[in-house]
């Protein structure tokens, strides 16, 4: 009589296994544990070859279940009968063989997994023949596993969610990552230098001592030059192309500026300007308006500062240029 209950807690720690790893191992998702293997996670390496057989793996752990259940309801009819069998049976099941082990395996599912993948193996090979033939069977009709695609807001709202957690992370990197997926949506002209703002010199001006002062006061390595109107720009002084003259030779403007002079539409994306100014190789971009006139100028700095904040030496002055000024 004692083999018959040693038979039955047998019966009902495996129906407890196959019920545990069901929900733990299927509940895993197959491109997130892909990607825990490339960055060395030891239980994901042990788990990802059963994973990615899914519907071997879900036909295995099923027929096993069924199997185990249904023997220990023969088992238990054989100690006691009638309803009281029956009642025995199901608590014995619910509680300890679906119940618990899914309770357990939903929370560690990773670790436990990775400890039971042996025993998996074995009924693997062991149910082979019949659950393979099933397992073509739902790869055909089912096709094969997708990944889980996000948003730009369930994204957002992931990172939001994983900003209260204890991960390792830092507050100023989420940031950094939330500003990022907003990115794209900006504009120009929600980052640009509005004209009324842009300092700028005709390409006559003569580049005499309080010019260069001026030039110095305001602080700009790149300044740009027009010829008549302000709308006709003809080039882009480079402060740095300054050091050797000398005041007193009363230069003009047009003698020292670069003629490339690079522009980009104020409706233009962020991230397409981004790639443009990697492309370019340049620093500062006029922004055309609406009508095609000069309505501002965006700079690499403006447009980093939207990702990761705003970016202050020693040399700058605290003020939004992009703010126009009132008369």
């Amino acid at each position: 009589m004692w083999i018959t209950y040693l038979i039955v807690i047998v019966l009902v720690l495996l129906s407890g296994l196959f019920s545990g790893l069901t929900l733990g191992l299927l509940s895993l998702d197959l491109f997130d544990l892909r990607r825990k293997v490339k960055l060395g996670n030891k239980d994901a390496t042990k788990i990802y070859p059963l994973r990615k057989q899914g519907n071997l793996l879900l036909v295995t752990l099923l027929l096993g279940n069924v199997a185990v259940n249904s023997t220990l309801a023969v088992f238990l009819g054989s100690i006691t009968a009638g309803v009281f069998a029956g009642l025995i049976s199901t608590g014995l099941i619910v509680i300890f063989g679906e119940i618990i082990p899914q309770a357990v395996f939903s929370r560690h599912a990773l670790k436990l997994g990775a400890k039971t993948t042996w025993l998996v193996y074995f009924f693997l090979y062991l149910l082979y023949p019949i659950s393979k033939p099933l397992a073509i069977m739902l790869d055909k009709t089912l096709g094969a596993e997708m990944p889980t695609i996000f948003s730009k807001k369930e994204f957002r709202f992931f990172l939001k969610e994983q900003r209260n957690l204890k991960t390792n992370i830092k507050n100023k990197e989420f940031k950094i990552l939330e500003k990022g997926l907003i990115f794209s949506v900006k504009k120009v002209r929600n980052v640009m230098t509005p004209r009324v703002n842009i300092y700028m010199l005709s390409q006559k001006t003569k580049l005499s001592k309080k010019t260069l002062e001026n030039i110095h006061q305001r602080g700009h390595t790149r300044i740009p030059v027009y010829n008549n109107s302000k709308d006709k720009v003809v080039g882009m002084l480079y402060v740095k192309d300054l050091i050797t003259i000398d005041p007193n030779d009363a230069i003009m403007v047009k003698k020292v500026m670069r003629k490339n002079v690079e522009y980009v539409n104020y409706l233009d994306p962020l991230d397409k300007i981004l790639e443009k100014f990697q492309k370019k190789r340049v620093h500062v971009f006029l922004v055309r308006g609406k009508f095609h006139g000069i309505s501002g100028l965006v700079t690499l700095e403006d447009i980093l500062e939207e990702i990761v904040g705003e970016i202050v030496d020693e040399y700058d002055l605290m003020v939004d240029m992009r703010k126009i000024k009132k008369k």
